[in-house]
């Protein structure tokens, strides 16, 4: 066998193995987004759905749209304000929370201390701590400054418990931003807070954003506590909607997917608006630090 033959079978045999591997690769991918989109798509499908035509058949399609659908989701459970208490308690917690975890990081990143790599460790293994075994005190806690049943409240507890993963994700920016820049900005007369609100959040911007998207999704979708510290309507956010759609002796299906859809709405449109900082910031987090 001439070598030329054999350097055409070692040629196809590679062409074969990068084929299959770019075959499966891809029907991965394709099984990974039917499995991800598919739940989301039969649940816009089945709230413009009635009620007949679910039980009869959950996957056909509506014989024709139903889009009072999101009207009564409206008016049943009084969506508008608990939209509105979302907004309030999501952007505040999130700005609250961006704040402090920057600060923090700052500190972490560019001052040497005694005690500092135990301090970033004890934030770090905030993340690994299950929130629902902290009901109990946070509630206690709550009860006794009287901010039970209020936004007040969540606003505090959401700003509180995303600090560990937003100082995980800021801090690697703030370790790699460059000294010399700093140290310039001194030289010119900086001030602390000028060389930190004009110059290192700037620059550091796709950090925390980042950190920012989590925050916003975490405390838009979170259902437990504000279950826990809210009971009158009027402080109720939109997750808690959900549940006025079923009662002791019927459910209204329908409405209450065009309540989930909408309560949805708000996380997927903030992450696609942010994709690419959010994958921007976790790819460069995973090698600074």
């Amino acid at each position: 066998m001439s070598a030329k033959t054999t350097q055409s079978i070692v040629r196809d045999k590679k062409n074969i193995k990068d084929y299959l591997t770019s075959f499966f690769k891809w029907v991965l991918i394709i099984f990974f987004a039917v499995y991800t989109l598919f739940p989301l798509l039969w649940l816009f499908i089945t709230s413009l759905k009635t009620n007949a035509e679910y039980f009869d058949n959950p996957f056909s399609l509506p014989a024709v749209p139903q889009w009072q659908n999101y009207v009564n989701a409206f008016q049943q459970a009084n969506l508008g304000r608990m939209i509105s208490n979302s907004v309030i308690v999501a952007v505040t917690a999130t700005v609250i929370n961006v704040l402090i975890a920057a600060m923090l990081s700052y500190c972490l990143s560019r001052f040497k201390f005694k005690g500092r790599e135990v301090i970033f460790t004890l934030f770090s293994v905030g993340v690994l701590v299950p929130l629902n075994a902290l009901m109990v005190p946070y509630f206690s806690i709550f009860s006794k400054m009287g901010l039970v049943d209020s936004l007040g409240a969540l606003i505090i507890l959401y700003a509180a418990i995303g600090l560990p993963i937003s100082t995980f994700i800021i801090r690697g920016f703030m370790a790699s931003f460059p000294a010399e820049i700093e140290e310039a900005a001194y030289i010119d007369g900086s001030g602390f807070y000028g060389r930190f609100f004009k110059m290192i959040l700037p620059l550091t911007k796709t950090g925390l954003v980042t950190a920012a998207t989590f925050e916003f999704i975490t405390c838009w979708n979170e259902f437990v506590y504000a279950n826990l510290l809210t009971s009158s309507p009027v402080t109720k956010t939109i997750q808690i909607g959900i549940r006025y759609f079923t009662n002791q002796f019927t459910t209204d299906y329908v409405s209450m997917y065009a309540a989930i859809i909408i309560s949805i709405a708000p996380s997927i449109i903030g992450y696609m608006l942010f994709q690419k900082q959010v994958i921007s910031g976790l790819t460069s987090g995973a090698v600074k630090g």
